[in-house]
Parts: C-alpha cells; sequence; structure tokens
C-alpha cells in the first residue's frame, strides 16, 4: 500500500513528521516497506532555458544548443524535436544521475560536437510514460531553481506492508484513522458537498446471485473525459498507476483513498440493464488488461443482454468500457462476497487492486458514501447531470459484538491495561463498547471484519498501548528431562543422504506436491489426495512419488544445457490421507554420462546397472546386509520392464526398485532420455538388533592366505544371476567370502536356450591355511549347490 504524506496529511491532522509518522505506523502494526523522496532523487535538476537552438553539422535529428542554467551558459547537443530557443525545462547537469537507467552524465562529445548536460522528458525523470520531447515548461517558470520544489515533487511516498487482517489500512483515510488512534494528530473526516440529483437511472441492475448482495448505480449525462487534471495524474503515478482518463482515474484515485472500489461504465455502450449473475460454463470475457478469460460456471458476472461485461469484484470488461469519447456513464458500487471473488480471482489468475480489497473485506457501509464521492468528482472534473442513486439489494450486517473481560490483557499480553484505556482505545478505533456484567460487549465496525473473539480485541488494545510495553520474560524451564538426539529413523536418513551426496549425486528439494496429471503415470489418482486450496493450480495434488519431481527438474537442466544430471531427494511420498499412508523415501536419479570428459578413463553412459550401484551403496551406508537380499526383475511400472529390478529381503520385503525410467513415463513429463532412477524405502529396512550402540564393531581380519577359484556353469538363460550367487554362497558360509560374476556368454559352443555364467569365488579362511583337498571339497559343495538351485551343469 503506498501513499504520498500531504494525501495523508487531507485526513490527518498532525505537525509530527515524516519520522516520527513512519516509526508510529510500525509501532502499530503497518510495517514500513519504504520511504521514497523523488525530491531527494531530483536534488541536481533545475529549470533552464534555451536561449538558441541550431542545427548539428554531423546529425539532421540532432541540435545544438546554448543553455541557461541560471548560473552559467553551456552548450548541450539535445535530440528532442521540440527543443527550441525559449523553452525551459528540466536540466540534468554534469556529474548527476538519470533516475530512470541510473547513467550518469559528463562531459562529452557527440558527433564531434561537446555538450554539457541534458535537457530531459519526463520519462527519463520518472516523472511519466512521455518520451516524445523533453519537458516544456510554462514561461514564467523560474530559471536556475530547483525543478522538483517547482514541480511540487518535496512529497515523500510512503510504503506499508499490509498483512491479510488489515483490509481497513488499504485506504489512506483507514491508516490515518489508525494514527490518529494511537495518539499521533486528530482524524479528519471526509467531506464533500452532495451532488444535485434528478430524474431515475435509465440503466436498472437485476440481482440474481448471493455472491453480490447490493449493487448501487447513478447513471451521469453529458460528461466530457480526456485527461485528468495535473494534481490527479502526480498523485496516482507516485503510488505507481499510470492515469488512464479522467473517468478511470476517478474510480482508480477512490480506491486508494478510502478503500472503495468502483468502476465506470460507458452508459451508451450498454444493451439492456445490467444482470448480476452466476457466469455459465464456456462464457467469455475480454477484459480490460487486454486478456481474453473463458468462463467456468459460478463465478460472480456482471451481464446484459450481450453476456458478460465485467467479473464482479475483479475486472470489467473491453465492450463497456469508457473511451475519450464516452458521453453518458453508468456508475458501479457494489460489495462482493469476499471468498467468491478470492476463488474465481484465484482460479482466472487475475490480480487487480479491486480483487485485492475485495477478498479481504471492503466496508459494506461504504456504498452510499463512496457512490456520492465518486460522483461528485465525475461532475466536478467532467462535467454532467447525475440521477438518483438506484440501490438494488441491501448491505450485509457483518458487524459481531463480543464479551471481552479487561483482564485478559494482562492474561494473554503480558501487560495491566485499566479498563478505563482499554474502553479509550477502542473508541478510538471506531468499536462500540458497552459495560456489562462486569465485562465489555464490545461491537466491531463495519470496516474491521478481521475481529472474531476475545483475542483479536487483546491484540488492538496492545497495539494502540505499545507493543514496547511488553515485558520480555523467558520461557519456564521445563520441569522434565526431554530427551535429545536423533531417533534411529532420523539417524538413518541422514546416514543416507550422506551416502548418496558421496556416490556424486546432488541433493534436491522439491514440492511435496505435483500435478494431478502426472500422478496417474505413478499410482492411482485418489480424491483423498487432491488439495482443496493448491498455492499453484499445476501443483493440485500430494506427490505419489518422488521421482515425478526429480525427473522434471532433470528436465528443466537438460532445457538449460546440462548434459549430465545426478539428484537426489529424502523425504515423504503419500498412498492415501492417512498416517500409514505416508511414507519415508530417498529416490535418485542419473542421466547422460558417469561423469564429464577426462584422458585417463573415458565416462560411460548411465545404465541400470549405475541405479542398482546407488541403491546398494546408500542400503550398505546405512548398515543394511544386503548380501542376504534377493534382486528380481519386478519393478514396478514406471521402470523400463527389461531393464530394472527390485532389491528385497524375503517375497514381500522390499527394500529398493532400481532401474532405467520407462520412455512412456519420460514422453508424458516431456524429459530426453534415457535416465535411471531408484528409490530406497526407508522405513522397510529393519532396525539393527540388540543394543550394540553407533559402534562398527571389531574388525574381522584374517593372517591367513585367500583362495580364488573360478567356475563356468552351463544354465537355463532364464536363471537369474542372483539365483547363482545365492546358491553359491549357501556351499559354505563360514569359508566363501566374495562371490562375483565376471562373465556371460551365449553364441556358438552353448546349446540353444542356455548361457555360459563364469562366476569367481574367494575362499578366507580364519584359523588355518586351506589344503588341496579342503579346497576341492569346497569347489565340489559349489557345484553341487548351483546344480540343485538351478539345473545347470559345469562348462
Amino acid at each position: 500500500m503506498k501513499f504520498t504524506l500531504s494525501w495523508l496529511k487531507e485526513y490527518l491532522d498532525t505537525d509530527a513528521d515524516l519520522d516520527t509518522i513512519t516509526e508510529k505506523l510500525t509501532a502499530i502494526g503497518l510495517e514500513i516497506e519504504e520511504v521514497e523522496n523523488p525530491a531527494d532523487t531530483l536534488k541536481p535538476f533545475v529549470i533552464a532555458e534555451i536561449m538558441e537552438a541550431g542545427p548539428h553539422p554531423d546529425a539532421d535529428k540532432l541540435q545544438v544548443c546554448k543553455v541557461n542554467t541560471g548560473s552559467e551558459v553551456l552548450q548541450v547537443v539535445c535530440g528532442a524535436p521540440n527543443a527550441r530557443a525559449g523553452l525551459k525545462g528540466a536540466f540534468a547537469p554534469s556529474g548527476s544521475v538519470i533516475p530512470t537507467n541510473g547513467m550518469k552524465l559528463k562531459p562529452t562529445k557527440i558527433r564531434g560536437v561537446e555538450s554539457n548536460g541534458m535537457m530531459c522528458s519526463e520519462r527519463e525523470l520518472g516523472l511519466g510514460e512521455d518520451h516524445a520531447g523533453i519537458i516544456d515548461l510554462p514561461s514564467d517558470a523560474p530559471v536556475g531553481t530547483s525543478f522538483a520544489d517547482y514541480a511540487g515533487l518535496d512529497d515523500p511516498i510512503i510504503e506499508i506492508a499490509i498483512t491479510p487482517n488489515r483490509q481497513d489500512a488499504l485506504g489512506v483515510y483507514g491508516v490515518a484513522r489508525d494514527l490518529a488512534a494511537a495518539g499521533l494528530g486528530t482524524l479528519k473526516e471526509p467531506s464533500f458537498e452532495k451532488v444535485a440529483r434528478s430524474g431515475e437511472s435509465p440503466v436498472k441492475v437485476i440481482l440474481e446471485t448471493e455472491q453480490c448482495p447490493v449493487f448501487a448505480g447513478c447513471y451521469i449525462k453529458g460528461v466530457k473525459n480526456g485527461p485528468s487534471p495535473e494534481w490527479l495524474q502526480n498523485r496516482l503515478k507516485a503510488i505507481g498507476l499510470r492515469p488512464i482518463s479522467t473517468l478511470v482515474d476517478i474510480t482508480n484515485y477512490i480506491t486508494y483513498d478510502m478503500a472503495r472500489p468502483l468502476h465506470v461504465y460507458d452508459a451508451d455502450r450498454l444493451q439492456g440493464d445490467i444482470v448480476v449473475r452466476q457466469s455459465k460454463n464456456g462464457e467469455t470475457l475480454s477484459a480490460l488488461n487486454d486478456n481474453d478469460y473463458t468462463l467456468d460456471a459460478g463465478n460472480c458476472a456482471i451481464t446484459d443482454d450481450s453476456g458478460v461485461i465485467g467479473l464482479g469484484g475483479i475486472i470489467g470488461g473491453t465492450s463497456t468500457g469508457c473511451e475519450e469519447d464516452t458521453v453518458n456513464v453508468f456508475l458501479e458500487c457494489a460489495w462482493f462476497d469476499p471468498i467468491a471473488i478470492a476463488m474465481a480471482g484465484r482460479k482466472l489468475g487475475i490480480d487487480s487492486d479491486a480483487r485485492y480489497r475485495f477478498e479481504r473485506g471492503v466496508d459494506p457501509e461504504s456504498i452510499i458514501p463512496g457512490i456520492e464521492q465518486a460522483t461528485r468528482m465525475i461532475i466536478d472534473l467532467c462535467g454532467g447531470e447525475a440521477s438518483e442513486i438506484y440501490l438494488a439489494g441491501a448491505a450485509p450486517d457483518i458487524t459481531k459484538t463480543v464479551r471481552v473481560r479487561p483482564e485478559r490483557i494482562r492474561s494473554l499480553g503480558g501487560v495491566d491495561v485499566s479498563e478505563e484505556e482499554v474502553i479509550d482505545i477502542l473508541g478510538r478505533l471506531g468499536f462500540t463498547v458497552e459495560k456489562k456484567d462486569g465485562a465489555l460487549d464490545v461491537t466491531t465496525p463495519s470496516w474491521r471484519c478481521d475481529i472474531d473473539g476475545e483475542a483479536d480485541f487483546v491484540e488492538e488494545v496492545l497495539r494502540i498501548h505499545g507493543f514496547e510495553h511488553i515485558p520480555a520474560t523467558p520461557l519456564p524451564k521445563s520441569s522434565r528431562e526431554i530427551e535429545t538426539g536423533l531417533s534411529p529413523l532420523q539417524k538413518r536418513v541422514r546416514l543416507a543422504k550422506r551416502t548418496a551426496a558421496q556416490q556424486g549425486l546432488k541433493e534436491a528439494v522439491t514440492w511435496s506436491f505435483l500435478p494431478s496429471a502426472q500422478v496417474s503415470l505413478f499410482a492411482e489418482l485418489k480424491p483423498e489426495l487432491m488439495l482443496d486450496n493448491p498455492i499453484s493450480s499445476d501443483l493440485d495434488a500430494m506427490r505419489p512419488s518422488l521421482l515425478p519431481n526429480l525427473i522434471t527438474a532433470a528436465g528443466r537442466n537438460i532445457d538449460r544445457g546440462f548434459k549430465n544430471v545426478a539428484l537426489f531427494e529424502a523425504g515423504s511420498q503419500f498412498s492415501s490421507d492417512t498416517p500409514d499412508g505416508q511414507s519415508l523415501v530417498l529416490a535418485g536419479i542419473r542421466r547422460g554420462q558417469t561423469g564429464a570428459r577426462h584422458w585417463a578413463k573415458a565416462p560411460e553412459e548411465v545404465s541400470a546397472f549405475h541405479a542398482k550401484a546407488d541403491a546398494e551403496a546408500v542400503l550398505r551406508g546405512i548398515g543394511t546386509k544386503i548380501d542376504n537380499a534377493q534382486v528380481a526383475a519386478e519393478a514396478p511400472s514406471w521402470y523400463h520392464p527389461g531393464r530394472s529390478g527390485v532389491i528385497r529381503l524375503g517375497p514381500k520385503n522390499v527394500l529398493a526398485y532400481f532401474g532405467e525410467i520407462h520412455p512412456k513415463v519420460l514422453k508424458a513429463l516431456d524429459v530426453k532420455g534415457p535416465l535411471v532412477a531408484f528409490e530406497i524405502l526407508l522405513e522397510n529396512i529393519p532396525m539393527p538388533k540388540g543394543k550394540g550402540g553407533n559402534s562398527r564393531g571389531p574388525l574381522k581380519t584374517s593372517d591367513y592366505q585367500a583362495v580364488e577359484r573360478d567356475f563356468a556353469f552351463l544354465v537355463d538363460q532364464k536363471v537369474a544371476a542372483a539365483d547363482m550367487i545365492k546358491a553359491v554362497r549357501s556351499a559354505e558360509k563360514k569359508l566363501i567370502d566374495e562371490v562375483s560374476i565376471f562373465d556371460v556368454y551365449q553364441g556358438q559352443g552353448v546349446p540353444e536356450g542356455q548361457k555360459s555364467v563364469a562366476v569367481s569365488i574367494r575362499l578366507q579362511p580364519e584359523d588355518r591355511t586351506l589344503t588341496d583337498e579342503e579346497i576341492e571339497q569346497i569347489a565340489g559343495k559349489v557345484i553341487e549347490a548351483v546344480t540343485t538351485a538351478t539345473g545347470g551343469s559345469l562348462r
């Protein structure tokens, strides 16, 4: 919310200086964001007169001017088409900085001709959008004086932060009312002469929806539209609004002046009466922001016989907008349901000053004062003759009466405030107070729809009494011991994240939501996982997996030229809206190559085996004994069916998924593949038994020589490598230390439908050196175990 100091003082009679006012605003909850004084920026700029102007010798569009600054005459090269002898304007001397672009001026040569300083346009000084020529001041403008002083720019602009519950401070008058209640002056009631009215309005209003319970209108004929007066334009420019025309500028001014949005229609472009109803599915609106909108059913639509001409409380349409040739107008001053406005504005993505105020709550009692003020300004600035006010419906009563106990100021706020002061503060804020049965019955004013309960009144009293009076009191010490440290699951998550980082993956943090269109790629779209109030229309469902957000994050990096992407995230995914439906997972993805190009080792294209290696590394990092785990090709549907797998303990306890992401999933997410991923189901991993603490246990080493033996088996091509490894380990659990497959062959010399699998085993005795006989016995057990488990034979 922005306003100027002079604007504030139209409603606040005070001798306080700027610093005092800004300190008090922050103290009462209207926190200062910024204070800017245009006069400080424009301090070096002076009024200067062009004494002579002649053509540049080497440029047709440039002129060489002799400029009198009041203290000296300088030569200035100027390209403005309106530069001429006798013109008075704003001059920027060498050493000054142009506000809009930060350019620091210095003496220079332009096409070989010396130039000192610059004659400025409105845009260059940040005073408007006019850049067609330099500023042309009246002939009586005093040369050599400060341009900021002459133009009346010594008026600080104050910007305050508005919390959602302070809709009453969205107008300058409301801010002044708050400062007056805080003792920083006297509030000046707005006063304007009522308009002489005659005849009924030829435009009628019909209300057909509860979203608009009251609508006041006034027909004004014979107006003359055009640019608004300079004072009004300057005030709007100061707060960042672009002047459009007198009629539109008046409605924008009152929006900020009294927190009362209005709208004005070109009455001659209306077709029939105005009907306020709910929109129908598929209706369209060409809005004043130059965008076209297709409406769903249920929005608050302002219509005539031609269709939708505006969205109530949000934005008007171009079909009935006012132009320079507008002669007859219909002025609207209505009240709209805040929730309906918020929902429609968010769904359509329309941000406007009207929506900002209506969704927070506009004073319903401002209907008649608002239309009276706007009518008076239109008559004064545009002329015309006003009809009687046409009033459809009735303003809702949103006031509340709440029982307030003065002692609650102490118990809730920690400050002793007397009952007399409580009554005085509430009265200054506009509340009506009645003593009753040892308590106070307090009735809210129509402009404070945010007040609901006793605690709200405590806050109101405290902010005016002064938050600085609240003593700083430390919290009492707990009477019981508080357990410190991390839970076993929290430790597991940290270890898992650390291991993933050691694998070269970078941690990502993504939303717990995702577009509902992506949910079906990974799970069933359940209604209970849809968000009622999403932060964005495309983040409307809880994520069933961490992978969609990681994959799309990889896609964004790929689009920006990063070919090799390796990311991981640890967080929750959701299968239902119950506590049991939330599970903790660490997921990771890789795309591209395993690393950058290097002379010593060429990088590899990522594959399902890299994802498996990442998954196994994380599982080992958190202490999982995966030697007993099985690997099976049973990964979920979002993985490639022939290039993925699952790591599990037993037939049901799944520890992890890994593999290449299915091409149809990547296509749906618009990400170029191939891309591999893994998912560690952290809560499925059994916790260690016993009370071993965090110790890794004793280091087991052997002084005896290890023995390695290789075997080649002919097995059916459907036999899984994991089954062979499991069979080998079962042959001699104490002595077999390591098992690995180092070759798989199909082709000449191998029967059709079979494959040759070469296995290497490492025997590590701990108490003796193995003899040849013992080694042969173990080899026999290995051959027998593999033959029994797989039906294969030694090659």
